[in-house]
């Protein structure tokens, strides 16, 4: 069995606004373009991704990258088809409330 993992889709941030507790804007995958919403996690809410395409596995590793080969990541899980795409991370909105204009991709690599 193969665990290694593969990127599987592959994000490109078209615009991203800092609000006081999360960032909105506009990803482009596959040359389609959604929403995108990133804000931190909360008591009820664990460290998650919702898309909206379809995504085989259960957990993602997101990888942020962008200028100067700056990249950050953290791993989500899968929680489900969103019209947008929805990340709840309390690491991934702290750092991108210090290197916001840094990210212009977000990669997500999975097992399948």
């Amino acid at each position: 069995m193969n665990n290694q993992l593969k990127k599987t889709i592959s994000m490109k941030i078209k615009r991203l606004d800092m609000f006081p507790n999360h960032f909105f804007g506009a990803a482009e995958i596959n040359k389609e373009e959604y929403k995108i919403n990133i804000q931190g996690q909360s008591i009820l809410r664990e460290q998650l991704i919702k898309l909206p395409i379809k995504f085989k596995d259960e957990k993602a590793l997101l990888r942020l990258s962008g200028i100067n080969d700056t990249f950050f990541e953290d791993i989500v899980n899968y929680k489900g088809e969103s019209e947008w795409v929805e990340i709840d991370s309390d690491r991934i909105l702290y750092y991108l409330a210090d290197h916001q204009d840094q990210i212009d991709t977000i990669d997500i690599l999975s097992r399948f």
